[in-house]
């Protein structure tokens, strides 16, 4: 669920992206269930990706692009979500290779002042014939050129 620009807090690089918690997303504490934030984090990226041509549509794909794979994902967990309603996923890139990416992420509250979990995801493109990484698109390039942390300045 994409909210008004307006609605979303500034920041440096990346993205933030406000995703909401149901309440089967809870486990028997009343906590979000660890499982759950894997899937929080999708929702987060495809709205990104897809308001900017990159989207899956059913049986088809509107971009290549969407044919990839997580090839690795890290999370720590440093204060739960407790209870529904809307949390705001940061997310940027810290890699973005000839056929992999790697993003990396934070859970935070709607005012920021609460870091609930951070860690990284990697993906791989593949070839939807052969499943063999290959090279992301122009499209791709461009879209996650957006994405990308600056690096930091010499010393």
């Amino acid at each position: 669920m994409s909210h008004a620009t307006a609605d979303r807090p500034a920041v440096e690089f990346g993205h933030v992206e406000h995703v909401p918690v149901h309440f089967d997303d809870l486990d028997a504490m009343g906590i979000l269930h660890n499982a759950r934030y894997a899937v929080l984090l999708e929702r987060a990226l495809t709205p990104y990706w897809a308001e900017r041509g990159v989207a899956f549509r059913g049986a088809k794909r509107s971009a290549p692009d969407t044919f990839h794979a997580v090839r690795e994902f890290t999370i720590t967990y440093r204060a739960p979500i407790t209870g529904t309603g809307p949390v705001a996923v940061h997310f940027w890139l810290e890699h973005f290779g000839t056929s992999s990416a790697r993003y990396a992420f934070e859970f935070r509250s709607l005012d920021g002042g609460t870091l609930h979990a951070d860690g990284t995801r990697s993906i791989v493109r593949l070839d939807p014939a052969t499943l063999r990484p290959t090279p992301w698109t122009e499209t791709a390039r461009a879209v996650a050129a957006t994405l990308l942390r600056p690096a930091p300045l010499p010393a």
